[in-house]
């Protein structure tokens, strides 16, 4: 158990020392949007492509991983959607909401940390694994559904929304990262060592200062009111989905199809595990629901550092 907390233990006192800078008045709400902008711009991007870039083809393509990560996650979406629009007769976005709180993880700010300290150098091509499979399928869909909802009863389709929402992910840094990181490898080429050792000095700038930034971005959320919601949230992120995408992993063998195996399998489970995106606020402010999903954010990450510590302790045993 001591290893374990010697893995979550610098994740959430990087989050703490944040949450206290901003709490006391080291640095501002505004401050932390600015660093987190260099965040997913600069150093995510950098630290993708430097993972990617710097291993052969074959040992940053996954199929059985992304096929895992994805059944899983679509699988839980499925359901949480069904459930908010069907047994709680909630509106299309906020259903949509609700179903990216519980399957979208903050596979960089907090997943690449404890990947890294989990599983070493692994821990970037696990990150750009997951940003593939979030930023190319689940986060278009669900803004595709949140944008159908808030346009009902206008001409515009889910088809319609989902090819402006694909547009927007084509333009990502990290996006861009990645396919110009698969190219490199896909070439076999070798960066001249003055560019390699810049993109490695921005890269390595990314663990600490994303965890940072999280925990500044907590100071202030309050959850009243809300606590029904949130608690069905969180469980469902921090409990639903690592089983959703286990149960995938278990399939996948059963069937015969492309598995997953050793410490990919482990990561496949901890990234689902990882509490919801850090701007999952922001990106419901589109449309008026940056309340609950504030509160969401503040109880899944305090809660996380409990659920992650057990799975991380049952992987590792």
């Amino acid at each position: 158990m001591l290893d374990i907390f010697t893995i979550t233990g610098p994740i959430y006192l990087c989050i703490a020392a944040g949450f206290a800078s901003v709490r006391w008045g080291l640095f501002s709400g505004a401050d932390m949007r600015v660093l987190g902008r260099f965040v997913i711009q600069i150093a995510l991007p950098a630290l993708l492509f430097s993972a990617l870039a710097s291993r052969p083809l074959t040992e940053v393509i996954h199929p059985g991983y992304l096929l895992a990560f994805t059944a899983g996650s679509l699988a839980l979406m499925s359901g949480a959607l069904w459930y908010a629009r069907r047994v709680q007769g909630k509106p299309l976005s906020e259903s949509a909401y609700v179903a990216m709180g519980m399957t979208c993880s903050n596979s960089g700010y907090v997943g690449y940390p404890v990947m890294l300290l989990a599983f070493g150098p692994l821990a970037g091509v696990i990150l750009a694994l997951n940003l593939i499979v979030e930023n190319l399928i689940k986060l278009p869909l669900l803004f595709a559904l949140a944008d159908a909802g808030a346009h009902q009863g206008q001409r515009q389709s889910v088809a319609q929304v989902l090819k402006q929402t694909a547009a927007r992910q084509i333009r990502n840094p990290m996006i861009v990262a990645i396919c110009a990181g698969f190219l490199v490898a896909l070439l076999g080429l070798r960066l001249p060592d003055v560019l390699s050792r810049t993109i490695s000095l921005f890269s390595a700038a990314s663990g600490g200062l994303a965890l940072f930034i999280i925990g500044g971005t907590l100071v202030g959320l309050q959850i009243e009111g809300l606590r029904r919601q949130v608690a069905m949230i969180a469980v469902g992120k921090l409990v639903l989905h690592p089983l959703a995408v286990f149960g995938a992993v278990m399939l996948l063998s059963v069937l015969g199809l492309p598995s997953v195996t050793g410490d990919l399998r482990s990561a496949a489970v901890l990234s689902a595990a990882m509490p919801m995106l850090g701007i999952y606020p922001l990106l419901a402010q589109r449309h008026g629901l940056e309340g609950f999903t504030a509160a969401a954010l503040l109880v899944t990450t305090a809660a996380s550092f409990f659920t992650l510590s057990a799975i991380l302790w049952m992987v590792k045993g």
